[in-house]
């Protein structure tokens, strides 16, 4: 049953996106053991006990000389590494196909989980931190690209993406306290191992619902545009632009807010640990609220992203303001369902301009996206911290808030495109004619079911 197996295939990527969004987190709690350790201090190697610092600490602990330093790179190695490699996986995704990207993708973040969970020093978890990026290059982008590809259809196309992005904000908001519970009572390896043995199950169950030797239909895959080209494109340049500009506020408040908090509201470990946990509620609402929105009125996608946009610049502008751990929760709901907001209006976007304008093969403009994301990434952990010491907090929430108050106008770009139907698409053309190969064949069945 053709939608029964798309119904698994995205369960199977949902699993994979929350396992890398919560590895990208997970690792929040270890830190200051690791650097009590390298300082010859006495790290809490077993977990447990007492008189330990909180396990929900925020992003980077108090550290000195060089190990701000090293701190940031560390955790900007994975998307530093993710936005090197995404031009080649998005390449190799749309020549062999999206299911063997992301079984090599789930594979290598086993891997960099179980590094995880064994590293004793520095070295090794940058090693591991790095080797998630490139787990991450091929299995967020050919998961993404997969899921447009199986739900070819809108409203389909947008629940399927929005229920994608609601376990990518749940991995990553969840993680820190749970890691923080596990490593306190349980070790600091038992957070990695739970997550290495979910990543091994899926990894399995995508072996069992898409063997490799039954990728036939491979052989007469259309070729899909070169990412160079498709970068070219104004409109998917528009929209990376957009997904980039919208996520620097996540990513650039969350290396730098704790501090903040601390020095100008003398919060506690617990409140910066779970400053971003009421996120989620809002985040998971802005997904529901755009994809119904987007069944009623889908011309309307543009709107959406750019609303997205103003609130996230009004939210960042307002932090600054906040005295104390209420209030500052507020505005990182107000960015995080602004972020929802953009990436559910703007991810089926892009599907749809590769649909409409180019060939319909999904792996390199999903690694745009990802692209897009890592940037904001790449640069938060390094770039953040120097801004507010140069510059000040205040001025680098305005800064943000600014940029996307900006850019919400450039969306307008979008409207025409938006409006256009499906049935102009080369993928409906092609298909309307008798099928010609295996893979026009295997498409025209899918669609009839």
């Amino acid at each position: 049953d053709a939608r029964r197996q798309r119904r698994l295939l995205l369960v199977i990527v949902c699993v994979a996106l929350l396992l890398d969004n919560m590895l990208y987190m997970v690792i929040v709690p270890i830190i200051p053991e690791y650097l009590a350790a390298m300082r010859g201090g006495r790290g809490n190697e077993s977990g447990g006990g007492g008189g330990n610092r909180s396990r929900l600490v925020a992003r980077y602990p108090a550290a000195a000389g060089n190990e701000d330093v090293q701190i940031g790179v560390l955790f900007a190695s994975k998307a530093i590494l993710q936005l090197l490699v995404n031009p080649l996986s998005g390449t190799f995704i749309d020549r062999v196909g999206y299911d063997v990207p992301l079984l090599i993708g789930l594979a290598v973040m086993f891997v960099s989980t179980a590094t995880f969970a064994f590293a004793e020093n520095y070295a090794t978890l940058f090693a591991a931190r790095s080797l998630q990026g490139l787990g991450s290059a091929f299995a967020d982008t050919a998961g993404i690209a997969m899921i447009a590809d199986r739900y070819a259809e809108e409203p389909a196309r947008s629940r399927a993406l929005g229920t994608a992005l609601a376990f990518i904000s749940f991995g990553s908001l969840a993680a820190p306290p749970f890691s923080g519970f596990l490593y306190e009572f349980a070790g600091k390896r038992v957070p990695f191992l739970v997550l290495a043995c979910v990543c091994l199950l899926d990894g399995l169950l995508l072996l069992a619902l898409v063997p490799p030797c039954a990728g036939g239909a491979r052989a007469n895959m259309p070729v899909g545009t070169p990412i160079h080209r498709l970068m070219a494109d104004p409109y998917i340049a528009v929209v990376a632009g957009a997904l980039t500009t919208c996520n620097i506020p996540l990513a650039f408040l969350e290396p730098t807010i704790a501090n903040w908090m601390k020095e100008s509201m003398g919060a506690s470990e617990w409140e910066m640990g779970l400053a971003w946990l009421p996120a989620f509620f809002p985040h998971v609402l802005g997904v529901y609220v755009t994809v119904r929105l987007a069944a009623k009125y889908p011309h309307l996608q543009w709107f959406y992203g750019a609303l997205g946009m103003a609130i996230i610049g009004a939210s960042s502008c307002v932090v600054p303001a906040c005295r104390n751990f209420g209030q500052v929760t507020v505005p990182l709901c107000g960015i995080c369902f602004g972020i929802a907001l953009v990436d559910t209006a703007l991810l089926p976007t892009l599907a749809f301009l590769v649909d409409v304008r180019h060939v319909s093969v999904y792996g390199s403009i999903y690694a745009i996206a990802d692209i897009s994301y890592s940037v904001a990434y790449a640069l938060g952990p390094i770039v953040a911290g120097q801004i507010v010491h140069t510059m000040g907090f205040v001025q680098l929430n305005l800064g943000m808030g600014l940029a996307n108050v900006l850019y919400a106008p450039v969306l307008l770009s979008l409207k025409n495109v938006c409006q256009m139907k499906p049935s102009h698409s080369e993928r409906n053309i092609l298909l309307e004619e008798a099928p010609k190969g295996l893979y026009d064949t295997i498409k025209m069945e899918e669609r009839k079911g």
